[in-house]
């Protein structure tokens, strides 16, 4: 049976979320642990690859079962053999034609920026911090011209492996609450390092580095160099991915 299950990580401590050698990921410990429930080898596919230090409030995959279990045996018997920054939520049958990734519809990210002047001890690995001040009203209007379908080369990664660059924005709200700057962001799908460039770039803006129509210019260059730096992983958060309707998700079955 097909299985979806919705995953929590904190990502500060993995080298993202694909396996690869030699070091901690994500995805291993998950099929390491699914694999020990189902007593059989497992793999996973995720909506969205996340890079080293970025953290999951709503990771979606789905695996292929060889045997039946309880919902409930699924996250519970993972949970227990999961290392304690990753946790599995809910857990749900899905028909074989459902796909993580290519059954997605929209993705959600937040961004937490730290903006004060002294630096933090309790949040530094799950907010980035910014000690001079932000114009939040100037990264909201440059957040404007990135809305919509567009051609997102300029804030790709070099080695972003993606066909297209063509990507649709639905939201990208900057708001202030406190000491705290939240960028949240939602398109269909994402480069590579696409979320973190796009924070690079409002927060030239916000500081007065550029004027918020630059992030129109650095959009229609097409060219990752005429961007601004790749912000740091330690504040992003992919919140939750969206999928139709007829799909049943996020619940225990």
């Amino acid at each position: 049976m097909r299985i979806a299950l919705g995953i929590e990580y904190d990502g500060s401590q993995f080298n993202g979320w694909q396996t690869q050698t030699g070091v901690r990921t994500v995805q291993s410990c998950l099929e390491a642990a699914l694999s020990k429930v189902a007593d059989h080898p497992v793999s996973v596919i995720c909506a969205g690859r996340t890079d080293a230090g970025v953290h999951s409030l709503g990771q979606v995959v789905h695996a292929d079962m060889q045997v039946e279990r309880t919902m409930r045996s699924w996250v519970f018997g993972g949970n227990t053999y999961l290392p304690k920054d990753v946790a599995i939520h809910w857990a749900a049958p899905v028909p074989e034609d459902f796909h993580a990734r290519f059954s997605a519809v929209q993705r959600h990210y937040r961004y937490l920026i730290l903006n004060r002047s002294t630096r933090p001890a309790l949040q530094a690995k799950y907010v980035t911090w910014v000690y001079y001040p932000l114009e939040v009203a100037w990264m909201r209007e440059a957040a404007q011209y990135l809305l919509g379908e567009r051609d997102f080369s300029a804030f790709r990664a070099q080695g972003c492996q993606s066909k297209s660059p063509i990507r649709r924005i639905t939201r990208l709200e900057v708001k202030r609450e406190g000491e705290q700057v939240i960028v949240e962001v939602s398109a269909n799908a994402f480069l590579q390092h696409m979320v973190r460039n796009i924070v690079g770039v409002l927060l030239a803006i916000g500081a007065g580095k550029a004027k918020p129509i630059w992030a129109q210019q650095v959009l229609a260059s097409r060219n990752r160099a005429a961007g601004g730096i790749t912000a740091l992983p330690n504040g992003l958060y992919l919140v939750s991915v969206d999928y139709p309707a007829h799909y049943v998700l996020g619940k225990w079955v």
